[in-house]
């Protein structure tokens, strides 16, 4: 009897951030036999693309999907947990969406609407965000380890902050018509002392998933605990 194939993970960061970020829990699960790609939304990371709205970062994430062309764990990072419920359909081989201190929003809400739902949740996260004038936001690079990476080494944390890139206002702005949590099984995966998405919003769009799994750790467990994370993935992906 043939073995079942374990599916092939994609990887999708959230604001601010790009495909690099994924390095070490791309390690972690590759020492696992468990293959995985990292995504660069349009104008993140390496991307030569122009910056894009969620519903563009979404088709993006959709067409890598369709060329894979196998099955997937789809795993969203922040605001990456919108894009990968706007992306994820039935007719692509999605068998697992896995938000990581991600959004989770429902048809027709935002991520700006979501963040501020809940306005006794303050985080470091607002202090270090700088509003352009160019329809994007950027990261003070001075608060960004707090906000990010304050588990992290800081050593590492500044090769992280380094690679940071503005973010288009229209990604956080712009309503889902689509919610593949409602008809795809998932998990999300709570950071305890996570200082750009607070716990108790956490909490809140965790009960939208099928399961919830934690980890004690700040906003990035793919830099801070990635062997945790990818224990995680591991046993989602191998069923």
């Amino acid at each position: 009897m043939s073995t079942p194939q374990i599916p092939t993970v994609v990887l999708v960061h959230g604001a601010w951030h790009g495909a690099w970020c994924w390095a070490a829990l791309q390690g972690e699960l590759d020492a696992r036999g468990i293959a995985s790609f990292a995504i660069d939304l349009p104008g993140h990371g390496a991307s030569l693309d122009d910056f894009g709205d969620l519903v563009g970062n979404a088709d993006h994430v959709a067409r890598v999907l369709a060329k894979l062309d196998r099955r997937v764990v789809l795993v969203g990072h922040s605001y990456g947990g919108a894009v990968i419920t706007q992306a994820a359909s039935p007719s692509a081989d999605v068998s697992h969406l896995i938000y990581i201190s991600a959004f989770v929003p429902d048809v027709g809400e935002t991520v700006i609407g979501l963040s501020q739902s809940l306005p006794d949740a303050p985080t470091k996260l607002s202090g270090a965000m700088v509003i352009g004038t160019n329809g994007c936001s950027t990261i003070n690079p001075e608060l960004a380890h707090d906000a990010f990476y304050g588990h992290g080494d800081p050593t590492s944390s500044a090769a992280h902050v380094a690679r940071l890139c503005a973010q288009p206002f229209a990604t956080f702005t712009q309503p889902l018509s689509n919610a593949a949590w409602r008809h795809i099984p998932s998990t999300f995966v709570r950071c305890t002392d996570d200082q750009a998405v607070h716990i108790t919003l956490q909490d809140h769009m965790a009960a939208r998933c099928t399961f919830t799994a934690t980890i004690d750790t700040d906003h990035s467990p793919f830099a801070s605990a990635p062997t945790e994370t990818a224990d995680i993935i591991e046993r989602i992906a191998r069923g």
